[in-house]
């Protein structure tokens, strides 16, 4: 079966043409080896779970990895305690039985303790009594357990969820200072940050919380696509289909576009493959153009696609992702004609949100989220103090507003003796 670009689920190297993240996943190997436990918190469609899978095969040969989904759980799962020990398990088990290969018979003892206790579905059965379980598995197994959650975000709100990360923490904590065996490595995959999630310590006190995951590492590794990776990518799929493309040109309008985002990345190689090559040779050396690039762009911007709708609904906490939103929109109308900086430092030592050259004429953009009349006013005068250090008239104002009773709309005012006009979405 030929090779094509994937937009949904993981990646997988026979399958799908896909960037080389070998590098990325050495650098994650090292933090296992390390006995680490990190969350990987990245937004959706960003490769977390194409990450997991190349990971998982890299480490199976030195480790007992089990990877558990908890989408796999239902909202039921997180009733209470019990329950919620007794579906972990059960995950749990599932997944031990598909990865280990261990035939000693301390293992078989503890996996047949497991089926027990499944079977007799004891009430009785809490988070205490589930890590003797897990931790007999960590004990007996000739291999160290690696642990991986994938979209955690679904356990997040619930306070038993909670409670099973302080278990992790606390025989984390004794694995070094009592030399408890428990698992080597732990990673939860997420899009929200787990360190931030706040755990009460008595029900009855809400104001006395801690973090429940405040032993975890920090996971800096970027993990967006490079042009090299870009470009390797291309390169396979090339030597397929001999389109004539320049690689490099490509490679860098796709890294430059999209800033490495695996989803955009994918998404603009599928549309110029299937939807503006199609299935013959000319129309696919077309394709691969600058030309092409730019109507695939189009399209993007034109579909509607989960992506989008996630990054929409995602503003509010990640307003950075607006800004990225804005710019893909940008992007084709300055093309060849002008440049665009992020972030660039004012006189005053402020920091705009765009600058935009074009035609020998500059403008200052500034992308915000509404969050109340005050700090959108704070937000203007902003604005104005930037343009009064550029030495500009008129400055312009993206507000993303999701309120169900907003304006949207474009509008004109002044502020200390600029103009600014403003775009409410």
């Amino acid at each position: 079966m030929a090779k094509f670009f994937n937009v949904t689920g993981p990646c997988i190297p026979t399958k799908h043409y896909m960037a080389d993240i070998s590098k990325q996943i050495a650098k994650i190997r090292k933090m296992v080896d390390a006995g680490e436990y990190f969350a990987i918190n990245r937004a959706r469609q960003f490769g977390k779970t194409t990450t997991l899978t190349a990971l998982e095969k890299a480490l199976k040969e030195d480790y007992l990895v089990i990877w558990l989904d908890f989408q796999a759980l239902g909202s039921a799962s997180y009733e209470n305690e019990n329950i919620f020990s007794l579906s972990f398990l059960e995950l749990f088990f599932r997944e031990l039985k598909r990865v280990h290969a261990d035939k000693r018979q301390e293992m078989k003892d503890c996996m047949a303790e497991i089926q027990k206790v499944r079977r007799e579905q004891n009430r009785k059965f809490d988070l205490m009594e589930l890590f003797g379980q897990l931790l007999d598995i960590c004990r007996t197994s000739e291999k160290p357990v690696v642990l991986m959650i994938d979209e955690v975000d679904s356990a997040s709100n619930n306070q038993v969820f909670l409670d099973f990360l302080a278990q992790l923490r606390n025989y984390f904590l004794e694995r070094d200072t009592k030399g408890v065996v428990t698992f080597q490595s732990v990673i939860l995959t997420s899009v929200y940050d787990i360190k931030k999630l706040k755990r009460k310590i008595r029900p009855d006190e809400s104001h006395k919380t801690n973090s429940p995951w405040n032993i975890a590492a920090d996971f800096t590794l970027d993990m967006s696509l490079s042009r090299d990776g870009i470009a390797g990518m291309l390169a396979e799929y090339e030597k397929d289909y001999h389109t004539g493309m320049n690689i490099g040109e490509i490679a860098g309008l796709l890294s430059d576009y999209t800033s490495g985002y695996p989803y955009l990345v994918s998404r603009l190689c599928k549309l110029m493959d299937e939807k503006i090559g199609g299935e013959n040779e000319a129309g696919k050396k077309d394709a691969w153009t600058r030309d092409g690039f730019l109507n695939a762009v189009r399209m993007l911007l034109m579909e509607s696609n989960t992506l989008f709708e996630s990054l929409i609904g995602k503003l509010t906490d990640y307003p950075e992702l607006g800004r990225r939103y804005f710019l893909l929109y940008l992007r084709p109308i300055i093309n060849g004609t002008g440049n665009y900086y992020v972030e660039a430092r004012t006189r005053s030592l402020g920091r705009t949100d765009i600058i935009v050259d074009y035609r020998g004429q500059q403008f200052v953009i500034e992308t915000k989220i509404w969050r109340g009349n005050e700090y959108h006013m704070r937000g203007e005068r902003q604005l104005a103090e930037y343009l009064k250090d550029y030495g500009l008239q008129t400055g312009y104002l993206l507000s993303f507003n999701f309120n169900r009773k907003k304006e949207t709309g474009v509008r004109e005012i002044e502020v200390e003796g600029k103009r600014i006009i403003e775009a409410v979405v």
